[in-house]
């Protein structure tokens, strides 16, 4: 059967030919816009300084944003030697400070924090740090006449206990870029006099 003013395609199949019926202007166009739409969606996720949007960094936040949840079960944390030293190496609670420094520091320290504007995090030469809890304060207050702000009325007092906690276990790592050392060499992170005594009860003590 034919059928007038309706176009055929030129091949056929055991003496069978097939109307050349094309597919609609807008499914097309769909298909274009979906395209483009691919390669802006690859850019903002995927790419470059944007990598902190990948499905896996909001993955790691939503598990942060949960611990966050369980803040009751630590209390407030205070930022003195003892509570550093305690979580520095506590994973659980590092990655709730690992969210809040992809969040706030990365711009400057980079996000390995081997450097931008801001000094590298990772070597054994720090400005204005001689002991662990030096990291919290300088959070709290800042330093360099601004240029690092002062934190303490922008982060829950567990936020900035925790991300000096994941700054200073991030020392020895290797960015693969990094700033030149500034600043005085100092010894490892180490429990005061002070704090040791603290943390000793006092029926253990003689």
């Amino acid at each position: 059967m034919s059928h007038s003013g309706e176009q055929q395609t030129i091949h056929s199949y055991d003496g069978i030919q097939e109307y050349d019926n094309p597919l609609p202007g807008w499914w097309k166009w769909l298909f274009v816009g979906t395209f483009i739409f691919s390669i802006f969606y690859g850019m903002y996720f995927h790419t470059g300084a944007e990598k902190q949007r990948s499905v896996y960094t909001v993955y790691d936040e939503a598990v942060a944003a949960n611990l966050r949840l369980q803040f009751s079960e630590i209390g407030v944390l205070q930022p003195d030697n003892a509570t550093l030293m305690k979580y520095v190496d506590d994973k659980r609670w590092l990655k709730v400070g690992e969210s809040v420094y992809k969040q706030h520091c990365v711009s400057c320290h980079g996000p390995e924090a081997g450097g931008l504007v801001g000094p590298n995090l990772c070597d054994n030469y720090w400005k204005n740090v001689k002991t662990i809890d030096d990291i919290a304060k300088i959070l709290e207050n800042g330093a360099g006449n601004g240029a690092m702000p002062a934190w303490k009325t922008r982060l829950h007092p567990n936020e900035l206990v925790l991300v000096a906690c994941y700054i200073a276990s991030l020392r020895g790592s290797t960015p693969g870029k990094a700033r030149a050392p500034e600043g005085n060499e100092i010894g490892p992170w180490t429990l005061t006099a002070v704090a040791a005594e603290t943390a000793t009860p006092a029926s253990e003590a003689k």
